[in-house]
């Protein structure tokens, strides 16, 4: 399934194209530094490594699910379990980083059905 990395506004089409894997889902993963996305495919892994693959730093890499028909996040991951840091979850917990991966998702997904 295709994984796309979205730098910019997402349309109709490549929401289509990252929803293949999941009828009503897309696995996303954020870069809140760039402020880019990758999303689609089965696991967040295989959108966190395309994003490292482009250059991205794993310190900025946030996974979450997008429910476009909702346009709704879901912040939970295991690629966001880094005990190093002090994330023992899969659920983003972190208030800022939750509004950084909301606001680049919104930027680039909101509001294309």
């Amino acid at each position: 399934m295709p994984i796309l990395v979205i730098t910019e506004k997402a349309d109709p089409e490549k929401i289509s194209a990252m929803s293949q894997e999941y009828e009503s889902m897309i696995k996303i993963v954020v870069d809140v530094r760039k402020k880019i996305l990758a999303g689609g495919g089965e696991m967040h892994a295989d959108c966190e490594t395309e994003l490292l693959d482009s250059g991205s730093e794993q310190s900025d890499l946030w996974g979450a699910n997008w429910y476009p028909d909702e346009q709704r996040i879901e912040y939970e991951s295991l690629i966001n379990i880094r005990p190093t840091m002090g994330f023992n979850s899969i659920v983003l917990q972190d208030e800022s980083l939750r509004k950084k991966v909301k606001d680049v998702t919104e930027n680039l997904l909101g509001g294309v059905p």
